[in-house]
């Protein structure tokens, strides 16, 4: 007589307490031995199969038992094969089909089949009911544990790539992993620039070193979910819910902002190619809207429009031609030399300073008010307890205490010590800003520096006939409408200071106390995105120009 042997653990505690696939595996075989049962296949269930996994491999076996006319299905115990009332249903139906057919469970001396007796049978249902009870108490419990996981702050799950875990189970924690989270750190700058595809980054991180936790390469649709993935600023999420992480994270959230803008955009990122054309992915079509494509010509680029959508635009634009237009745009947004820069940079910084101490004072006197009001809080409630007031005096004190102290915090919570860092990336932009044209021309400048220096400028350029419209990043939104009029402010003093006139081209200025007042109410935080990446590109790109040193000076 044949059969066939089905074994399953459902955890790796399992497989360390001797009820592994190994062990049942030997035990079905022997009893098929001494029963002298063919044995035909062995199906095995492992710890790590999903439920999918578990639905499929049940159906198999009863399908290769059905169609090869097997008779007798071995299995260690009845929760081994069934947990659910819906297989059972199955198992007793392959049973009344054949009247020969038999499931034997080996370590409870059972046999089932169409001739069992009601006893018997009765303890098959009720073997059955505890197996469902068991998983979906198991469930329960699992799920309470996730929940408690959650509460306190870490994922219960495998760490995500960057992080590894630690501590003994039921205490363990995700620690940042120092060989992985550079990569981790280095995908989320590249892509923020717009200069790399998800693509482009995969090769490049492989050839540099990045593997997947099982040693593979990290595909496009894994990198993808790590970019999108909020776990790496610090935000757990977890069956559509978030939750604070206390986890350290690998990333600043602006720098994560910065990324989703990229990855949900329109247009997508150009994906790298040993020779990538400066404006790849960075213009549009002003007739449709289109990217424009690039390709080269008897070794020159030149960019058209793809005319996915009716456009009247038929000409091809050449890229030199593109770059003589393109560079008197920098001057729009350029100080008029060294003394300008001085002079804004000058004020910018004694602002800075102001903004600092204003921060410093407002900041110790609401912590002096929550303090405050935390200490009346705890003495009315002496009183309260010692008979002194009466719970009428108490509640309306609680009240009034209570919302002095709730109000403070709320105030404190407002107060952005990140914003006067963010002063420092505002006036190291007016120095991008002066030596844009430099840059771009320098002759050590990389395609990639030339796509890095129109990321931070440049939104988008549209082009259309002779003419590109250019759409700023809110950085240099702010720069276009301030840089023209300090400018001419300058001139105007300069031509007074040659006629024998006092220049009165300082932080007292009219012009320069709009300017100035304009700064420090603008949103820097948005407009520079991640702060650390920023300024480390700007050092580079300042350093193709200036001395190394300078530029790391300005950070």
């Amino acid at each position: 007589m044949s059969c066939v042997i089905f074994c399953r653990v459902s955890s790796r505690e399992q497989e360390e307490t001797g009820y592994s696939l190994a062990a049942q595996e030997k035990l079905l075989k022997e009893y098929a031995n001494k029963k002298e049962f063919e044995v035909l296949k062995i199906f095995k269930v492992s710890e790590s199969a999903s439920g999918k996994q578990v639905r499929k491999l049940f159906n198999e076996l009863f399908a290769y038992a059905t169609k090869n006319k097997i008779e007798v299905i071995c299995c260690e115990k009845i929760d081994r094969l069934t947990r659910n009332l819906k297989d059972a249903a199955l198992i007793q139906e392959w049973l009344e089909e054949e009247k020969n057919r038999e499931v034997h469970f080996v370590k409870e001396n059972s046999i089932i089949n169409q001739n069992t007796r009601a006893h018997e049978n009765l303890v098959w249902d009720m073997k059955v009911a505890i197996a469902r009870f068991y998983t979906k108490n198991l469930s329960e419990e699992v799920k309470k544990g996730q929940k408690e996981k959650l509460a306190q702050g870490w994922l219960p799950c495998k760490a995500h790539l960057g992080y590894k875990t630690v501590g003994e189970k039921g205490h363990k924690t995700q620690m940042i992993d120092e060989k992985k989270a550079p990569f981790i750190r280095k995908i989320f700058e590249l892509y923020s620039t717009g200069n790399y595809s998800t693509t482009a980054l995969v090769d490049m991180m492989y050839k540099q070193g990045l593997r997947s936790q099982v040693g593979k390469t990290v595909g496009k649709s894994r990198l993808y979910d790590l970019l999108s993935d909020p776990f790496y600023y610090g935000k757990m999420q977890w069956k559509g819910e978030f939750f604070n992480g206390k986890h350290q994270p690998i990333i600043s959230k602006d720098l994560f902002d910065s990324v989703q803008e990229k990855l949900n955009r329109k247009f997508k990122s150009p994906l790298y190619t040993k020779h990538l054309p400066v404006f790849k992915a960075k213009m549009t079509c002003a007739g449709c809207g289109g990217t424009v494509t690039w390709e080269t010509q008897r070794g020159h680029w030149y960019g058209h429009c793809n005319h996915y959508k009716d456009c009247s635009q038929k000409r091809f634009w050449r890229q030199e031609k593109i770059e003589d237009r393109l560079l008197p745009m920098f001057d729009k947004i350029a100080p008029k030399g060294e003394k300008v820069l001085k002079i804004i940079e000058k004020a910018l910084k004694e602002t800075h300073n102001a903004e600092i101490r204003y921060y410093t004072a407002s900041v110790t006197e609401t912590n002096n008010i929550i303090a405050t009001a935390q200490k009346r809080l705890e003495a009315i409630y002496e009183d309260k307890i010692d008979g002194i007031i009466t719970p009428e005096f108490h509640a309306k004190k609680l009240a009034e205490y209570t919302q002095q102290k709730e109000d403070a915090i709320e105030t404190l919570k407002k107060f952005n010590e990140d914003n006067t860092k963010y002063y420092q990336a505002g006036y190291t932009l007016h120095e991008l800003a002066l030596r844009a044209g430099d840059i771009y021309k320098s002759k050590i400048a990389t395609t990639e520096d030339k796509r890095l220096l129109l990321s931070k400028i440049f939104s988008n350029l549209s082009l259309e006939a002779d003419n590109i419209t250019p759409d700023y990043t809110l950085a240099f939104q702010f720069m276009t409408k301030w840089i023209p009029i300090l400018n001419k402010t300058f001139e105007q003093e300069k031509i007074g200071s040659v006629q024998g006139q006092k220049s009165q081209f300082d932080s007292s200025h009219p012009a320069m106390l709009a300017y100035l007042h304009s700064f420090r109410t603008f949103n820097w935080a948005v407009a520079v995105g991640d702060l650390e990446t920023t300024n480390k590109e700007i050092a580079h790109l300042l350093s193709l120009v200036i001395s190394p040193k300078v530029a790391h000076f300005l950070q």
